[in-house]
């Protein structure tokens, strides 16, 4: 079925731009499965121009799934299913500046994640994504029949994630949130859409498997983390004011690329509600 837009892949491995859609419109039943399939088939889609109100973008997510609030930090006090993920000038690290799934240490880590871009650098502030297909369909056969039946244990505790969120956390933490989450999941996860097998495990949250220690996990993973991020399973998006990223992270990864010290970059971002990883046993 030909969607009612265009649809421009961004690379050979995923991504793909949707022109000819305003978003701050009501979008009908058909325009809104369209894009759902277009984000299906490519694992992140990218609109342009989008000049949305916070009652505008969450209609937006609300007409593909349901937004949560994110653990850590507080929302907009209009909207509290918007956190601002912000960095400021003089800050060194930025917030998701590493490769990762969102929030994969919850229990039901969520769907989806949205951007939109309020403020950018003139140059710099990328976002890369990867293939977590690709990643699970190119290892070996004798490396998927380990890994196939392996369960994570994944923490928000680790000291390279949490170090990305330090200075959002002083000045804008939830009272009352856990100081850490702490979920076991496949290492493979089965979509539950597509029903494609795509890797399950991250250098930011993946401590280790069950059963095993962390000495014992890291040459395995090492080798996964190095693997699961390369090139040819790969996209990069530049952003611009106005711009959206919405992926999916059952299997897709992203990076926020540190590049541009000394300038400021706020984007607002959605997520939405999973359901409970399940493997493929």
């Amino acid at each position: 079925m030909k969607p009612p837009f265009d649809v421009r892949p961004l690379s050979g491995a995923l991504g793909a731009e949707i022109l000819g859609v305003d978003l701050a419109e009501d979008l009908d039943a058909e325009r809104v499965a369209a894009i759902r399939r277009a984000w299906l088939e490519h694992l992140v889609i990218f609109f342009r121009d989008q000049q949305l109100s916070s009652s505008q973008y969450l209609a937006f997510a609300r007409s593909l799934g349901e937004p949560i609030e994110y653990p850590f930090l507080n929302g907009l006090p209009d909207a509290p299913e918007i956190i601002p993920v912000l960095k400021l000038e003089h800050e060194r690290v930025n917030f998701g500046g590493i490769w990762h799934s969102d929030t994969a240490y919850l229990e039901q880590p969520p769907m989806a994640s949205m951007l939109i871009a309020r403020e950018v650098p003139d140059v710099g502030g990328d976002t890369e994504f990867a293939n977590m297909y690709l990643a699970y369909d190119t290892l070996s056969d004798g490396m998927k029949r380990l890994l196939d039946p392996l369960v994570a244990v994944n923490t928000s505790a680790l000291a390279d994630a949490s170090k990305t969120r330090e200075d959002r956390l002083k000045d804008n933490a939830r009272a009352g949130s856990p100081t850490q989450y702490v979920a076991e999941h496949p290492v493979v996860r089965v979509h539950p859409e597509t029903g494609r097998r795509a890797l399950y495990v991250s250098v930011a949250h993946t401590e280790r498997f069950a059963g095993m220690t962390r000495e014992e996990s890291l040459p395995i993973l090492q080798f996964l983390h190095r693997h699961q991020i390369r090139g040819e399973f790969t996209c990069r998006f530049r952003w611009r004011p106005g711009s959206i990223a919405l992926w999916d992270n059952r299997c897709a990864q992203h990076n926020a690329i540190n590049d541009y010290q000394g300038h400021r970059r706020l984007m607002h971002r959605i997520t939405l509600a999973g359901d409970r990883p399940r493997g493929p046993g």
